[in-house]
């Protein structure tokens, strides 16, 4: 039976300069406060659609993202906004995207489960349970077989690609495939399972006779590593330690972060399936008031400087809303454009 009590909040010293450390703090406040208003403008009708919040996670994207090269390949699920923002996508492209607006990053065809970026190597948001695992190891696959792909660099690195999926998709057969996939061919894949417990609205012992996930993915013969998801500092050395082990040997390597989401499943989930003092619980462990603690409590930030990054992120998400707001819609002449190949185009 998986114990769903929070444990206690992350502690101890942050091994990091001040500079980086606080980095990693604008980034989950910069997701924290896009993800708030994102909830605010689909309250009011301006985002709609399917909407899966990040509040909670944050220490999971940015610690795990930090630790990758801009080189490196990303594929994410629908809870994707905070991996595109801290990829380096436009806020203002992501909020459009998510009303819909033609300035978004997919032209507003996307909305929020879909958000893509080439530029950044940021290869999707999938809506479905499990469908960026198979993508992930086609992505290395290439990566493998292109003499161009295979490394960059001065240190001729093996390019990565790190998959993001919840716990929810290690019941999917493609985890399966994948993974065996991954292993059999020796492919530089980072599978990096958010595991919060809930797989939409079951609990993980609920749907899994095996909830211990990296058996799982040991049995498949990869390195499986496990870190606490809530904890900034756990996340990214748990990652650059894996990132290490998989451009050394070149094949697959599985991380198990062990966070929680503070949100509900998506907007339209009721979320009878746990009590509230569960959630309550675990905000005592929320990554970015504990990291805050352990950067003041170290001299490395002082309120002032972390209001200041607050107001910062506050005036991102302005833009970013201002912008959408100002977006365009696509005209009804262009729908199916990019549906049927031209006429005459080759095969």
């Amino acid at each position: 039976m998986t114990d769903h009590r929070a444990p206690p909040p992350p502690a101890g010293p942050v091994p990091w300069d001040k500079d980086f450390a606080l980095r990693l703090l604008t980034d989950m406040l910069r997701i924290r406060r896009m993800e708030e208003k994102s909830a605010e403008m689909y309250g009011a009708g301006k985002i709609r659609g399917f909407l899966h919040l990040y509040i909670g996670e944050e220490a999971t994207g940015v610690g795990a993202l930090h630790a990758l090269s801009p080189e490196d390949n990303i594929v994410a699920t629908y809870r994707e906004h905070g991996h595109a923002l801290v990829r380096g996508m436009d806020m203002g492209a992501i909020m459009a995207e998510m009303y819909g607006k033609r300035e978004g990053c997919a032209h507003g065809r996307g909305g929020s489960m879909h958000l893509f970026d080439a530029a950044t190597r940021f290869y999707g948001g999938n809506a479905i349970v499990g469908g960026g695992l198979p993508l992930a190891v086609g992505l290395a696959l290439a990566a493998k077989m292109s003499p161009k792909g295979t490394s960059f660099g001065a240190r001729n690195e093996q390019r990565i690609t790190a998959c993001f999926f919840g716990d929810g998709a290690v019941a999917e057969g493609a985890f399966h495939e994948s993974l065996n996939l991954a292993a059999l061919w020796r492919l530089p894949v980072l599978f990096c399972c958010e595991n919060n417990l809930y797989g939409m609205g079951t609990a993980i012992e609920r749907s899994e006779a095996q909830t211990d996930l990296c058996l799982k993915a040991a049995s498949y013969g990869m390195p499986a590593l496990r870190a606490d998801g809530m904890d900034i500092v756990a996340v990214h050395e748990t990652t650059r330690q894996a990132v290490c082990t998989l451009r050394e040997s070149a094949g697959p390597v599985f991380v198990e972060y062990q966070t929680y989401r503070f949100r509900a499943h998506s907007m339209f989930d009721a979320e009878l399936y746990r009590q509230k003092a569960e959630v309550e619980e675990w905000k005592t462990r929320g990554p970015i008031h504990t990291f805050t603690a352990r950067l003041k409590a170290e001299g490395k930030l002082t309120e002032d400087e972390f209001l200041a990054l607050d107001a910062a992120a506050d005036a991102e998400v302005a833009a970013a809303v201002a912008f959408a707001e100002a977006g365009s819609w696509e005209p009804v002449a262009d729908l199916l454009n990019d549906v049927m190949t031209p006429q005459g185009s080759a095969p």
